[in-house]
């Protein structure tokens, strides 16, 4: 049974891979933004452990952690929360720009640096689910694509660094998955939501799983997903 830690874990992509885990028998440790939410996920996932700090304030996740017990060891970090808000560069506020910048980037980047100790010792792994923003950007988005491929670049240079520790990393970059965050960006855009259109969040856990069994021969770097129909 292995131990993981997951970020996101309350809806779409990060829901679908807890719960996955969670039928496995795996041990659970999820983020929660207060203590409000932490209570909503242990209803959600009986038998899960609630670790609290807000992606909002990364400065301040060094602070909460060392408030609360952490796992002893960690098979896998999975990094799958996050923000968008669309915009043009030109209208896009800087506080826009903090927001996506903290949750998408920096706090993934000090809850790893907070956790590695953890992922070494298992020889674990460190999941990011990117997104396609993480590759191209496209008009409205370069806030929310900024972040996604600064993410990418932590994700290289974490994996070139830890490769000696026997730590992989992964990167996931999903389309358009049918997620609340998606139909919050859909509303962002003015455009009718229908999830049908779009990946399953299913499909992602299904890559995000395949990543983390995959033998330890071998390492799934880059990973991207797209919508079938």
């Amino acid at each position: 049974m292995g131990t993981h830690l997951i970020t996101g874990a309350g809806s779409g992509i990060g829901a679908a891979v807890a719960r996955r885990l969670a039928a496995r028998g795996e041990e659970l440790w999820l983020l929660a933004r207060n203590a409000v939410r932490a209570k909503e996920l242990a209803e959600q996932f009986p038998g899960a452990k609630m670790l609290v700090g807000d992606l909002a304030t990364p400065e301040r996740l060094s602070w909460a952690f060392g408030q609360q017990p952490l796992p002893d060891r960690l098979d896998s970090l999975q990094h799958i929360a996050g923000v968008i808000e669309l915009g043009a560069v030109g209208d896009l506020p800087a506080k826009a720009w903090q927001r996506q910048l903290a949750a998408n980037l920096v706090a993934p980047a000090e809850i790893t640096r907070l956790m590695l100790p953890m992922v070494r010792l298992a020889q674990g792994h460190v999941v990011f689910v990117n997104s396609g923003a993480g590759l191209h950007a496209n008009a409205q988005w370069g806030a929310y694509a900024a972040s996604k491929h600064g993410l990418k670049a932590l994700a290289d240079s974490l994996r070139a660094e830890e490769h000696g520790n026997a730590v992989r990393v992964t990167s996931v970059y999903p389309g358009r998955t049918a997620t609340p965050m998606q139909e919050s960006t859909h509303q962002q855009e003015g455009k009718e939501y229908d999830p049908s259109r779009w990946i399953d969040p299913e499909s992602v856990a299904s890559t995000v799983l395949a990543a983390i069994d995959l033998p330890r021969d071998a390492e799934i770097n880059d990973v991207s997903v797209r919508p079938g129909r």
